[in-house]
């Protein structure tokens, strides 16, 4: 699972990649051709999320920029 920076939930789940709102409400499901295993956040904005299969690698480019593990100074966002 990851979060951005409205604290939308992003997770894999049936049929894709899932995302919630902050208060649990169900925002969409984007259909993937294979249960992603794992997703982060990437590039310097961090509006790219890449998704991870079994036989491939995805991203999608997202208006939201997600939030990076880590200090603050870490983070494109908080410079």
């Amino acid at each position: 699972m990851k979060v951005d920076q409205k604290g939308n939930v992003y997770c894999t789940g049936p049929g894709g990649l899932w995302i919630m709102s902050p208060d649990g409400t169900h925002l969409g499901t984007i259909l993937t051709s294979e249960l992603p295993a794992n997703l982060a956040f990437g590039d310097a904005d961090g509006k790219t999320l890449y998704l991870t299969a079994r036989t491939g690698l995805y991203q999608i480019h997202l208006k939201i920029p997600g939030i990076f593990p880590g200090p603050k100074s870490r983070n494109p966002v908080h410079r």
